[in-house]
């Protein structure tokens, strides 16, 4: 399978560990730059699309595949900006870093019956998946990072350290990494921003941003 991934460069690490060297890959930082390329690929996983959402009308007329990483915004609002003329079979996905290479994709769709196609390209993939409600954070984004934010109120209270927090997630719920240890492997900027993307959608005091997180997003 050709495959264009439009991101950065660890997009394109995650991405050949995830999928393997069976595959041609291509690899483009920017939507500009990625446009010629769509006719000749079978695949793109675009994992900037949250960046420039106006960029997405470079798939309306053609009919390419696309993943897009749709945990900072929804397939719906995407393809609202298109109208009646969206061409291409689009699929959003959990692109955020640490995510992508896991033994099961994070998948929604935006319309049911693309699901044949889903399976047929996760069939190539040669990786399972789980088709998740198309809502901005998905599910396992939403969690982590929420549980990302009640970690900085726990330490911004004063009642316990980062590292002691870490430790009794991992000893606790068994979770592979501790909430600040995940935000480093994530990054605070997807940390914030998704957070932020779930306030403005659900209103939720849940998803409402730690004056700490915040801080410490805006000193990076």
């Amino acid at each position: 399978m050709n495959i264009l991934i439009i991101g950065e460069q660890e997009h394109y690490r995650e991405s050949l560990l995830k999928f393997g060297d069976s595959h041609q890959y291509s690899f483009v930082s920017e939507h500009r730059d990625a446009e010629k390329f769509l006719e000749s690929h079978d695949l793109v996983l675009d994992f900037i699309i949250d960046e420039e959402p106006q960029r997405f009308e470079i798939y309306i007329n053609n009919e390419t595949t696309v993943f897009l990483n749709t945990c900072k915004i929804s397939l719906g609002e995407l393809a609202f900006m298109t109208g009646d003329n969206l061409q291409s079979k689009i699929f959003g996905f959990n692109g955020l870093p640490t995510f992508i290479n896991r033994s099961i994709l994070e998948v929604s769709l935006w319309k049911p019956e693309d699901e044949v196609v889903l399976k047929k390209i996760c069939d190539d993939l040669k990786t399972e998946f789980l088709v998740v409600e198309d809502r901005v954070g998905l599910v396992t984004p939403r969690v982590i990072c929420m549980i990302i934010n009640e970690a900085y109120y726990t330490t911004m209270e004063g009642t316990a350290t980062r590292e002691d927090i870490d430790m009794a997630m991992k000893l606790g719920t068994n979770y592979p990494y501790g909430p600040f240890e995940w935000c480093k492997r994530i990054g605070i900027k997807h940390v914030y921003e998704l957070l932020e993307a779930l306030y403005e959608d659900t209103k939720d005091e849940r998803y409402k941003i730690c004056p700490l997180l915040k801080k410490e997003y805006l000193r990076q």
